[in-house]
């Protein structure tokens, strides 16, 4: 079946996570995306681990599928020259280098523009173009300091703790997507390509939410509450006599009488201290202590029984090799298999989005560095003595 975004081409000169996450949703989903990278080391994260799967980064294998590889030294004017012949007939060009890179390769937004005005040009950085900050170098975890998020994030007397994925990078990586189709969108109206500035920072600052109404609201920072909810009781995480963990959510007095039913205890839905979510968050350190030597009775796996049965939001807190194994995740195809030239199958995350028209998938493997060399230079009228010359010469 047709893709989406067949036929849409995309110029990517991303690395690491966010401007690579981007650019795997947009492949996935049909476009034509050519990784620019540096010859003879790539993507900094080819060289991220271990671990390895034989050669190769599992860490690099899981956010570049669906590109083909094309090195390219932008220092040297003939890759330029390669990568203009390349950008006047593309529809996107992403990059991450620091604000100011790309221009003095003469491969910025203007240039670019020159000679296909109707580009959409996306720049990922830390922190934006401009700005007090825009030179400073950022990863993952500076921006979930600087963004705030970390101190959000942890148990209340500990340290502030980030989260277990690069979410910053990955988030980044999503509103990037988002604005590129977007664009795609309003040039299929208008005809106008246009330039993208996204931020890590503001995109991890967009996330805050409900976080930061409680800030506008209160007037003082939110704190950190480990796996506890800021307003609904109890919206938690409880180990179980198993030494396994559930979770609960009590998003509404409904569910509050369901809670109790499931519990078997009764008695606490009309309770003066538990009846009614306000005077249960008044009264939080009492039913999260009382909860907590229920939950230590029996197993995780009886108390999600109950619980589900009694139409409780619940649900174990897995580990990924439960996450892999959970029938619900592979019945929605989200663990998949691909052949790979050099390491037989690899095994990759599924497609999230399910189109009933234009389905995604896993049609490239994660490339070898340079390994669409000869197939996109002879695309562009290079002869084999043309890409050898150009080899020689550590252009490519």
């Amino acid at each position: 079946m047709t893709k989406a975004l067949e036929g849409i081409r995309v110029l990517d000169l991303t690395r690491a996570l966010a401007g690579p996450f981007c650019t795997l949703m947009l492949g996935d989903n049909g476009a034509d995306v050519i990784k620019i990278e540096i010859p003879g080391s790539g993507d900094d994260t080819r060289k991220w681990g271990p671990p390895f799967i034989g050669d190769e980064s599992a860490y690099f294998l899981s956010i570049n599928r669906n590109k083909r590889s094309l090195t390219l030294n932008l220092q040297d004017p003939k890759a330029q020259d390669v990568f203009m012949k390349l950008a006047k007939d593309s529809d996107v060009v992403v990059e991450n280098f620091t604000p100011g890179v790309m221009d003095r390769f003469g491969l910025g937004y203007e240039a670019v523009k020159a000679v296909n005005p109707n580009v959409v040009y996306c720049s990922i950085s830390g922190f934006g173009q401009d700005g007090p900050y825009r030179s400073r170098p950022a990863y993952d975890q500076i921006m979930q300091g600087v963004g705030g998020l970390m101190s959000i994030t942890g148990e209340p007397d500990g340290e502030p703790q980030k989260i277990g994925i690069a979410v910053t990078d990955i988030g980044a990586g999503m509103w990037s997507a988002f604005a590129i189709t977007t664009a795609l969108h309003h040039r299929d109206k208008t005809g106008e390509g246009q330039y993208i500035d996204i931020s890590m920072l503001d995109a991890q600052v967009a996330w805050l939410t409900y976080q930061a109404a409680f800030l506008f609201a209160n007037d003082e920072p939110p704190k950190r509450m480990g796996a506890a909810h800021p307003t609904l009781v109890p919206y938690q995480a409880f180990m179980c006599s198993d030494g396994k963990y559930i979770n609960v959510a009590v998003g509404s007095e409904r569910i509050w009488e369901r809670f109790c039913q499931g519990m078997g205890r009764e008695d606490l839905k009309d309770h003066p201290d538990y009846s009614v979510n306000s005077v249960r968050v008044a009264h939080r350190g009492a039913i999260v202590s009382m909860l907590q030597e229920i939950f230590l009775t029996r197993p995780v796996s009886e108390w999600v029984e109950d619980l589900q049965a009694a139409n409780v939001p619940c649900g174990p807190i897995n580990d990924l090799a439960d996450v892999f194994a959970d029938p619900q995740v592979l019945a929605r195809d989200m663990l998949q298999e691909m052949p790979h030239p050099t390491l037989g199958t690899i095994k990759q995350t599924g497609l999230p989005i399910k189109f009933s028209r234009t389905p995604g998938g896993l049609d490239r493997h994660p490339p070898l560095l340079g390994e669409h060399n000869q197939e996109i230079l002879s695309s562009l009228g290079y002869s084999d003595a043309d890409v050898q010359s150009l080899k020689d010469g550590s252009v490519i």
